[in-house]
């Protein structure tokens, strides 16, 4: 056996998979573990295997399955594999217990710890009845667990310092990729779109303030009005989700027009982003992709200092970072962010945060360098 890829459970969709991609496509050798495969075919041509949760009902349900999620990740058999490499935002970094001298070695990339056990006041979960009795017994295992022997990377220096406040262990910062080649390999994603999609677009006006995520509280897309309003410009707000009806009644009051994209495609999303004047991204998020793809497209912009997505935005200079959303500080940072050259910001983006720099970035870490074909693979993706 070569080596093994552990992930917590196997989405179509998801941030965290992403990362796994790169995982696999850095190891082509590698098998992969997880709770549950939700995306039969994300892998395909690959050894999958998944724990006895995925024969259960409990696959349907994270949050019931969250107090057997350390057992079984600790009963993972993880010795015949030659290095073992997980991909953790829950309990995946518990996988084979404790280190043995005569064990493979284990590098665990960390998205987060369990937010809903070490920063539940930024996850819903942690307010769930289950989460709330068992987080003082998961606390004490996780912290635990983090001890094994593990060597760790984080996400972001945010994720970093998480880490060492939650579990007293150092790590290594690697950035998660960002689709920057496939970005930037498409002079205008406006010229792409399919009928419906390029009549969409071509009602927006020509200047205009973006938001764009899932439509849920934390993620502060009634910032991106407000800001649009203090600068005078409409504002486009992408996405969908279940605050909808409550954004609405905030752009009815607004004193700019506020337009709606729901469930925006890829295409769409990439022509929005190319087209505003500003992308305002006010979630406290681990990292935060999209701002990386905004500025990827030659689009400021403007983030809070809390969370990971400051790192990118002073690491390119594409942007503003804000201490305060108080309408002062706001409108200052909207200004300013509104005149940036991103000219350099553009430039540095695929160098600092694609795909082919995080395969780099992980195979020095693990210390086992991609085959020549997968580098390849990375840099023509």
């Amino acid at each position: 056996m070569a080596g093994l890829i552990v992930h917590e459970w196997i989405e179509r969709h998801g941030g965290s998979e992403n990362v796994v991609d790169e995982m696999a496509a850095a190891f082509p050798d590698a098998d992969i573990h997880c709770l549950w495969n939700n995306a039969p075919d994300r892998y395909a041509g690959r050894n999958v295997t998944e724990s006895w949760l995925a024969r259960t009902p409990l696959r349907r349900s994270k949050a019931a399955a969250l107090p057997f999620m350390p057992a079984t990740w600790a009963a993972t058999k993880v010795s015949q594999a030659d290095f073992v490499l997980i991909s953790s935002h829950a309990f995946a970094h518990h996988a084979g217990g404790r280190q043995h001298a005569d064990g493979p070695e284990r590098f665990v990339y960390v998205h987060t710890p369990a937010r809903y056990l070490w920063a539940p006041e930024l996850d819903v979960r942690g307010g769930n009845l289950i989460a709330r009795a068992v987080a003082p017994a998961l606390r004490r295992i996780d912290h635990r667990r983090a001890q094994d022997g593990a060597t760790f990377a984080a996400n972001s220096d945010y994720i970093r310092r998480r880490m060492e406040r939650a579990w007293g262990v150092e790590a290594t910062v690697i950035h998660p990729p960002v689709r920057v080649e496939h970005l930037q390999s498409v002079p205008s994603w406006a010229d792409l779109l399919d009928d419906a999609d390029a009549y969409l677009f071509s009602t927006l006006p020509p200047e205009f303030i973006l938001g764009a995520s899932r439509f849920v509280d934390y993620k502060r897309l009634d910032v991106a009005i407000r800001a649009g309003e203090l600068a005078g410009l409409p504002v486009v707000l992408a996405g969908a989700g279940p605050q909808y009806a409550e954004l609405q009644a905030i752009a009815d009051r607004a004193s700019v027009p506020v337009v709606f994209m729901t469930r925006p495609s890829d295409q769409l999303l990439f022509a929005l982003y190319q087209a505003a004047s500003l992308l305002v991204f006010a979630a406290i998020e681990d990292f935060g992709i999209m701002p990386v793809e905004a500025m990827a497209l030659g689009t400021p912009a403007l983030v809070v200092s809390e969370g990971g997505a400051s790192e990118s935005v002073l690491a390119l200079d594409g942007g503003v970072v804000v201490d305060s959303l108080d309408d002062a500080s706001l409108a200052e940072a909207t200004e300013r962010a509104l005149t940036l050259d991103m000219t350099l910001a553009q430039a540095l983006a695929k160098d600092s945060f694609g795909s082919a720099a995080f395969g780099e970035r992980l195979t020095t870490w693990v210390g086992r360098p991609a085959t020549a074909v997968d580098r390849n693979r990375t840099l023509a993706s």
